[in-house]
């Protein structure tokens, strides 16, 4: 099976270094969405002006990359302490060259850059194998809805402390009685005077143990029906009633929390947008969640490089061949399907409700993919250590994260219910 060539993706491998174009040949008829009978033309070149932008980001990264990262030759971290350190000081390190949400605007400290711009950021990014920015919730989900939702007041304070990682940021909205439906959150937040009073459980809260400030969904009007009654504020994780207890993954990594909330006083000045309005603000945060995935199409791109590799070694008529052709056709399609919300980004559209389909369609992709992999590897995938693990267990650990994929940022069943009903028009 040929390897496919570099100018078939819309993203780069580790060590390539001539500059990528999409293939040209201007519109893609993207078909009808159901009911809403709309045809969209996807755009499948980058402007002059964002490619400039991916040179100058690749010359940066090809001189600021920790030597190593992301392979063998690096030493692993001996613990989560040492590993949250090293990330935050990347992210500084980003962020004193502005290649941090280069998306926001000027004022906030990011480059007033486009939606490809930040598209390419991240493909650029994980295609050179850079170490991760920390800071991603703060980056990605609760900077765009400050600058939505929020106060001038709340953006001075926060947003330029959100790129240099000098506050970290986690995500309060799921509960363990309402994560698939996270309408049923029973957290509450009572006013008392110029405070509210918050009383609650969260959990899958990534980073909550250095977090310095989280995003809140708590119920402010207990006699109010599912999404009405949610209001969104801001948490001081360091405030008198927080508990963070770390959860252990099937990884052996502990950057999961549950996250206890007893009396905790919130001031009312945390408020974002309207009293009671919390679920619309929370659209904005899980839209930006579930869009685009430059990222994960260079993860599976690279892990499909390795399916690719191993194929070499099997028979011609062994039928995983043929998984793992299904593997590289179905990455192509993740990276079409990107193209399109991208599309709509540089238009000026919303994300909409179709972005779902970009989560759902990746998430199973992976889990896919990760079976294969298994599949070929045989006994040798499952060691974590000694001689014999392969790539020091990495690609265990990788099989063994994304088990979750079809549960975090928001589980496929409710995907596929967001794609049938709002999508599809389909009845509840």
């Amino acid at each position: 099976m040929p390897e496919p060539t570099v100018d078939q993706y819309a993203y780069t491998i580790a060590n390539e270094k001539a500059p990528l174009k999409k293939p040209t040949g201007g519109a893609l008829d993207c078909g009808a969405l159901g009911p809403l009978d709309r045809v969209e033309a996807m755009d499948l070149t980058f402007s002059p002006e964002a490619e400039a932008f991916r040179a100058e980001l690749r010359n940066w990264l090809s001189a600021h990359v920790p030597t190593g990262y992301g392979t063998d030759a690096f030493e692993e971290f001996a613990t989560l302490d040492d590993e949250f350190g090293f990330l935050r000081r990347w992210q500084g390190t980003l962020a004193e060259a502005r290649w941090v949400g280069v998306h926001w605007p000027e004022e906030y400290g990011g480059r007033g850059a486009g939606p490809e711009e930040n598209y390419l950021l991240q493909e650029e990014m994980a295609a050179a194998r850079a170490p991760e920015v920390i800071n991603r919730i703060g980056v990605n989900l609760v900077g765009p809805s400050l600058m939505t939702h929020g106060t001038q007041e709340q953006r001075r304070r926060h947003l330029a402390r959100i790129l240099s990682a000098d506050e970290i940021w986690c995500q309060l909205f799921s509960e363990p009685g309402a994560g698939s439906d996270l309408t049923a959150l029973s957290t509450k937040a009572e006013p008392d005077g110029d405070h509210f009073v918050v009383t609650g459980q969260k959990v899958w809260t990534s980073w909550a143990q250095y977090s310095d400030f989280g995003i809140l969904l708590a119920r402010t009007d207990p006699g109010a029906r599912r999404a009405r009654g949610i209001s969104y504020m801001i948490v001081d994780m360091r405030s008198d009633g927080v508990e963070v207890r770390p959860l252990k993954q099937l990884t052996g990594s502990s950057e999961f929390n549950e996250v206890f909330l007893n009396e905790v006083r919130v001031p009312r000045e945390n408020l974002v947008g309207e009293l009671h309005q919390g679920w619309s603000i929370a659209q904005t945060t899980l839209a930006h969640e579930r869009g685009t995935s430059p990222r994960q199409l260079v993860i599976h791109r690279m892990l499909l490089d390795d399916l690719i590799r191993l194929a070499e070694t099997l028979p011609t008529d062994d039928p995983r061949r043929d998984r793992i052709a299904q593997a590289a056709i179905e990455v192509e399609i993740a990276k079409l399907n990107n193209w399109r919300t991208l599309t709509r980004r540089v238009r000026g559209e919303p994300l909409g409700p179709e972005s779902s389909f970009i989560k759902l369609y990746w998430s199973e992709m992976s889990q896919r993919m990760h079976d294969t992999l298994m599949d070929v590897l045989g006994p040798a995938g499952v060691l974590d250590g000694g001689p014999h693990a392969i790539a020091r267990g990495r690609l265990l650990r990788s099989y063994l994260y994304y088990r979750a994929a079809s549960i975090f940022a928001g589980t496929n069943e409710v995907q596929r219910n967001i794609i049938a009903q709002r999508v599809l028009g389909l009845p509840r």
